[in-house]
């Protein structure tokens, strides 16, 4: 026997993650890799002992470390235990009660270890096992002790492998509920299975139920000899057979045939068959195979491929299967004639062949009755190229409901075809499809058109339940209002940026949505409403885990999960945030210059620029002059006033200051007093010059400044009266320390003067000042008074 089994059974890894509740010990090592489920993963994690971990645990993975023993205290208190795996260590010994505690235990994997006997007393307790697997290791005989004697629950048995050299009798003894045995023992010392009848047909006798499936693999069958132990399966009555690389002739095949003959088989499966006959099975056409349901084809190799006879002859095997596939066998047609024998086909699977439109015609065969009852075919991932005609060739089958039409080389599609009315769903992933027309048929209800070049599907189909997408390069989704009755839709791996509650509402059924694995532009409301998605929060859920939603843009969100970054109001609400602060920078504005207004500041602001320039230019005049200053000096006064008072200047004061005039007590003391000169903005600034350069140069050229003050110069408004600006520079303290002249037209006290005007009210405050007498008769010693003031202590009358 090169290896036999019934059939393989393979045990997943377990996936476990992080979970406390572990006791410590300082003589062994701890896990704390166990989850909320209490599945505890301590696999690769370098043990050479078995860890300490919490006695709650219900599955232990302990695979792929360095354990080379298990202690009879290793695992006490595991009562609860259900799996425990140990497989991929250096396990050489186990103690007799090690797993005596394991009372739950339903699963055990010592596989791939270095144990070099089998022990009975290990089982003795494991009532409840149902799965054991013993496969790879170095122990050379099986069944010399009824090993498995206390297991009667056991399902699942693997033994075996290179260091096997022997099976005893009795080394199933006691194991009567088994469904699926896994040996290998390539290396038998009383013989392979071939030359050894007696062995393989005791062990098929043993193992052999009628509800237990059988799986023979390794087998080279070349005449009638090497087939002989099959007749303890067919005494047996099985009902599910596999072959797995197998090969075999065509002596060998026609006496298989002729031992299954009326056995009540209802699956044939062979998995990589090489054949090696010419197809000449016919001696074998009495048998009687009624019962068959399914044949299962894959992986054939026929060696002389072009001696194969056709399989017109075995009607006695093809007429009663509704379940028929060849997969992956190169077969390039089947006869139409072949395709009629088998009357009863429903399901038909003939994937990853060599099929092509002008031999798929002759295969589906036009012949009356010819697959009256298929429901169910599979032509994907051969060579066919026309959609028009497959659709005409499968128009007529009027039970057909699916269709898998996958992998193949469909690049366009017609405006129209016709299919069978009752066809509900169909593939046609993997196709070179860059558009979708009315072809497609209006009863579908599943349509998979993955991995295409598809930009978009406005096609209606309005019995479509599950609409497949992924792998195209979509912009946006489907409208919604093609598919009203849509309830699954997958659009994965496309070029979809983003999408909202707008597009998904536009399918009124819509309930299940797979998206992920797109480009993403994560814009604050695309990611609240994906966000809101995941929580479950609306009507449609994404089925596709919240990891596959990762943003591709902007690019400091790039890479980041959808459902677990954060965007601040200010990223989200820019428009509104931009409005509130302009908003409120408008209010404050307003605000501010309120209050500046009733601070006068932007008086003072004004005055202050004016003044500068004015004083800056004034230095520059005054360094060019320094030697000559004094010779500058050519008024003995300016006078400053304002406008309405300009009549009281030149009506009054110039004609008495500036006209030699001959007074009583001039005459008498026989003097003429020296006319004044003055300096008045209306006369004598030059035109053509900044006002405040004419204000600075006249001041600076006038020995006294005076003040024509009135309810006038005080209250008017500030900006008609430039002169005003003047103030800076006289009372800056640069200035010759000469104070002012101050001459009130009328009655003004200081709280008269608005408190801009703070430093003229310091000096009315500080400084005499003349006022200007409504009597006539006081007015001479008002003029000899501002005469008096404007020449100066050191200045007499001649």
């Amino acid at each position: 026997m090169g290896q036999q089994m019934i059939p393989l059974f393979t045990l997943l890894p377990l996936l476990l993650s992080l979970c406390g509740g572990q006791s410590s010990n300082p003589g062994r090592p701890s896990c704390r890799s166990c989850d909320l489920h209490l599945s505890c993963d301590c696999s690769r994690g370098q043990f050479t002992h078995v860890p300490i971990v919490t006695s709650r645990a219900l599955t232990l993975d302990l695979s792929f470390n360095n354990i080379t023993m298990v202690t009879d205290v290793d695992l006490t208190g595991h009562e609860r235990l259900r799996t425990l795996s140990l497989h991929g260590n250096r396990v050489a010994g186990i103690h007799p009660a090690a797993f005596d505690s394991l009372w739950s235990l339903e699963e055990l994997d010592l596989s791939h270890n270095q144990l070099t006997s089998l022990n009975p007393d290990w089982f003795q307790e494991l009532g409840a096992l149902l799965r054991l697997n013993l496969l790879h290791n170095p122990y050379r005989c099986v069944g010399s002790s009824p090993v498995f004697h206390g297991l009667v629950r056991l399902r699942r048995l693997a033994f075996g492998g290179p260091a096997l050299e022997e099976i005893k009798m009795a080394a199933l003894s006691g194991v009567t509920e088994l469904e699926t045995l896994t040996v290998h023992a390539n290396n038998l010392s009383s013989g392979p299975f071939l030359t050894n009848m007696a062995l393989a047909s005791a062990v098929l006798r043993d193992v052999s139920y009628p509800e237990t499936p059988i799986v023979l693999e390794d087998l080279h069958l070349i005449g009638n000899r090497s087939t002989q132990p099959l007749r303890e399966l067919a005494k047996r009555r099985v009902r599910n057979m596999t072959f797995r690389n197998l090969s075999v002739s065509d002596e060998a095949t026609v006496s298989v045939i002729e031992i299954l003959d009326g056995v009540p088989l209802t699956y044939f499966s062979i998995d990589g068959v090489t054949l090696t006959g010419e197809g000449r099975w016919e001696k074998a056409s009495w048998a009687d195979f009624h019962s068959i349901d399914e044949f299962f084809i894959q992986n054939i190799v026929v060696l002389d491929v072009f001696k194969f006879v056709s399989l017109l002859r075995l009607k006695f095997l093809l007429q009663y299967p509704r379940r028929v596939s060849v997969i992956n066998s190169r077969m390039f047609v089947i006869p139409c004639d072949t395709t009629f024998l088998m009357s009863s086909l429903q399901y038909l699977d003939l994937s990853d062949n060599l099929l092509t439109d002008m031999t798929l015609v002759e295969t589906l065969c036009s012949k009356r009755g010819a697959l009256k009852d298929l429901r169910v075919l599979n032509i994907s991932g051969n060579a066919l190229k026309s959609l028009s005609t497959l659709s005409r060739l499968v128009e007529r089958l009027h039970k057909l409901t699916h269709l898998d039409i996958s992998r193949n080389f469909y690049s366009s599609m017609p405006g129209s075809c016709s299919w069978p009315s009752t066809l509900r769903y169909l593939n046609i992933s993997g196709a070179k499809l860059t558009t979708i027309t009315p072809c497609l048929p209006k009863t579908l209800e599943v349509l998979d058109l993955s991995n295409n070049d598809l930009q978009g599907v406005t096609v209606a189909l309005p019995a479509l339940r599950e609409l497949r997408l992924s792998g195209n390069k979509l912009l946006r989704l489907p409208p919604g209002s093609w598919f009203p009755n849509l309830q699954t839709l997958t659009v994965q791996s496309n070029t979809l940026n983003m999408f909202d509650r707008s597009d998904l509402r536009s399918f009124p059924r819509l309930q299940n949505l797979q998206a992920g694995q797109n480009k993403f532009v994560c814009t604050c409301d695309f990611v609240a409403f994906l966000q809101s998605s995941i929580r479950g929060d609306e009507d449609v859920r994404l089925t596709d885990g919240e990891e596959s939603y990762i943003c591709d843009s902007p690019f400091l969100l790039q890479g980041e999960p959808v459902g677990q970054i954060y965007l601040s109001f200010v990223l989200c609400h820019r428009d509104l945030f931009v409005s509130l602060c302009c908003g409120v920078a408008l209010v404050v504005g307003i605000l501010v210059c309120v209050l500046l207004w009733r601070l006068h500041a932007l008086w003072y602001l004004r005055m202050m620029w004016a003044w500068l320039r004015a004083k800056h230019s004034s230095r520059r005049r005054r360094l060019r002059n320094r030697l000559e200053s004094e010779a500058l000096l050519s008024y003995d006064a300016f006078v400053s006033y304002s406008e309405k008072d300009a009549g009281w200047v030149e009506t009054f004061l110039v004609p008495e200051l500036e006209e030699p005039r001959e007074t009583d007590e001039d005459s008498v003391n026989h003097t003429d007093p020296r006319p004044l000169t003055l300096c008045l903005h209306k006369r004598d600034f030059l035109p053509g010059h900044w006002i405040m350069d004419n204000i600075m140069s006249a001041m600076e050229r006038s020995r006294r400044t005076v003040f024509v003050l009135s309810q006038n110069f005080v209250q008017s408004d500030w900006c008609r009266y430039e002169l005003d600006f003047s103030h800076f520079w006289l009372f800056d303290g640069d200035t010759r320390g000469e104070p002012a002249i101050l001459i009130l037209l009328e009655p003004l006290s200081k709280d008269d003067v608005p408190k801009r005007f703070c430093k003229l009210r310091k000096l009315m405050s500080s400084t005499t000042y003349l006022e200007w007498p409504q009597e006539e008769e006081r007015r001479g010693e008002f003029w000899r008074s501002l005469r008096s003031a404007l020449r100066g202590d050191g200045e007499e009358d001649e």
